[in-house]
């Protein structure tokens, strides 16, 4: 028997996935019936490749701003610790369907952004010099391309 841990994520079969993709990694319903719902926005394909730190924090930087235009009750987006992809966390029951799509159009705006990093200054980030704005650039084309050619689920 499989030992079961507590993070959903290592319970993911990391082998059988195909980045990049949106899953639902858990759901969550508090004491007083509040919806928790937490996504796995994986861009590169898991112990193939990842993201150089700079292209990571770029990505984090201009995607946390922007995503909360595109979908309310935004809790967090932040990066993965393999650097494959970012934790999306919000309030309300969420599709991956929904996800997708918005994530696609945040995505855009990176591909598309020709200003400097938002809040990439020493006042406003703790790495601020980290940052690399055509590394995030082609990882979020990477992004968009796979989601919008094969759709947003991780399974062939």
């Amino acid at each position: 028997m499989e030992k079961k841990y507590n993070v959903d994520s290592f319970n993911l079969d990391h082998t059988k996935v195909v980045a990049p993709y949106v899953r639902l990694a858990a759901k969550k319903v508090g004491e007083k019936g509040d919806i928790v719902t937490k996504f796995d926005i994986r861009i590169c394909q898991p112990n193939k490749e990842f993201m150089p730190t700079g292209a990571l924090h770029s990505i984090e930087h201009i995607v946390a701003e922007y995503i909360r235009d595109e979908v309310e009750g935004v809790i967090d987006f932040s990066p993965m610790g393999c650097r494959t992809g970012y934790y999306f966390t919000v309030w309300g029951d969420r599709d991956e369907a929904f996800i997708a799509e918005h994530m696609v159009n945040v995505f855009k705006k990176v591909v598309a952004w020709d200003g400097p990093v938002p809040a990439a200054t020493e006042k406003e980030c703790g790495n601020y010099k980290d940052q690399d704005l055509e590394g995030a650039k082609k990882f979020a084309a990477q992004f968009v391309k796979g989601i919008e050619e094969k759709g947003w689920n991780c399974y062939k």
